[in-house]
């Protein structure tokens, strides 16, 4: 049986092969008590809740992130590294960044830029691009369309800051294309890459940075059921 480590102690209960990852702990809890069966908890250290279950007589566990590259670099590393963890996919909220990327939307992250340091621990000679899952982010845009979802695929961006002091900032990378900004992923990806890993993106857009739209917290913990689902049906 596989020890514990510091942030993430089972005492004996399994975790998944596959783990849905928001970053909000309480949406954790709410994906086992509204689509799991059989849910036994794993993990309450620090009140980052992990939930083991069945959807659809899959088993699949959830368990939250926390907010930022190295809050899910922590989990993702130790899910992956320690537990043996195959696949990872983050569901969480994003801003839009493009003008045809509406509240609501779901947007699926086939790269992740970022203005993190994180991958520089590689020594990469070069600069390294964060990507998805190829056949996760298949799966996910097939099962969005099954659900009748508005999509998007493409670059993210998941930035180490949530307030910039630079006012051109949104500006530049708006006109890379980049389709919404978040704070995870790309630590996701590396650590994936790295394991030889599989682990994808599924966002709801949950606020527009152009327009000055948001949704509520609690439409942000409660509401976003499509990529839950979406994540639950390719787990």
């Amino acid at each position: 049986m596989t020890k514990g480590t510091p942030h993430i102690q089972p005492n004996g209960t399994k975790i998944a092969k596959t783990v849905l990852m928001p970053g909000d702990p309480l949406r954790a809890k709410y994906i086992a008590d509204n689509y799991l069966e059989d849910v036994v908890q794993f993990n309450e250290v620090r009140n980052m809740f992990g939930y083991t279950g069945t959807y659809k007589g899959k088993e699949v566990s959830v368990m939250g992130s926390g907010m930022g590259i190295p809050s899910i670099g922590i989990y993702s590393y130790e899910l992956y590294n320690t537990f043996d963890v195959d696949t990872i996919i983050r569901v969480g909220s994003c801003g839009a960044l493009q003008e045809d990327v509406n509240l609501y939307d779901i947007i699926i992250a086939q790269g992740a830029s970022t203005n993190s340091s994180y991958v520089d621990q590689y020594n990469i000679p070069g600069h390294f691009a964060p990507l998805g899952d190829f056949d996760l982010m298949v799966k996910a845009k097939k099962a969005a369309d099954e659900l009748g979802a508005t999509t998007h695929v493409g670059n993210v961006l998941s930035s180490d800051t949530f307030y910039n002091a630079d006012p051109t900032f949104n500006d530049q990378w708006h006109r890379m294309g980049i389709l919404g900004i978040e704070m995870e992923s790309a630590g996701l990806y590396l650590n994936a890459t790295y394991a030889g890993k599989k682990a994808l993106g599924i966002f709801t857009v949950s606020d527009h940075i152009l327009r000055d739209e948001a949704t509520t917290a609690e439409e942000r913990q409660n509401s976003f059921t499509q990529m839950m689902e979406i994540a639950l049906e390719i787990a």
